[in-house]
């Protein structure tokens, strides 16, 4: 079940987006509910990921645009938003490690 009452958005520039996209989720898919074509995609963290104890599930989507990656976080505490805003910008890195780190101007 989602309960999202916090939200969180930010648009990366990269030239490789999809990319990046695909990689998140396939590496997500392993363990979360995750659904993604490449221009799309959407992963659900669940309300107990980690030994949490969120109220409920967040969604992380994402979409590759012309000159980015939009991201947008839908998560039901603010402690949740926090480690997901850090967890997404972590992995993205990781993948992007040849363009260095990316700038992610949440709002």
């Amino acid at each position: 079940m989602t309960i999202a009452t916090v939200t969180a958005s930010a648009h990366v520039q990269t030239a490789n987006a999809s990319k990046y996209l695909q990689q998140l989720c396939k590496h997500w898919e392993h363990n979360l509910q995750v659904e993604f074509t490449p221009e799309n995609g959407t992963v659900i963290f669940p309300r107990d990921a980690r030994g949490a104890d969120h109220p409920g599930d967040a969604v992380v989507t994402f979409n590759a645009v012309e000159d980015g990656l939009d991201v947008r976080i839908d998560a039901s505490s603010e402690a949740q938003l926090a480690g997901l805003k850090d967890a997404v910008a972590r992995h993205v890195d990781r993948f992007a490690f040849r363009e260095g780190a990316l700038a992610y101007d949440w709002r």
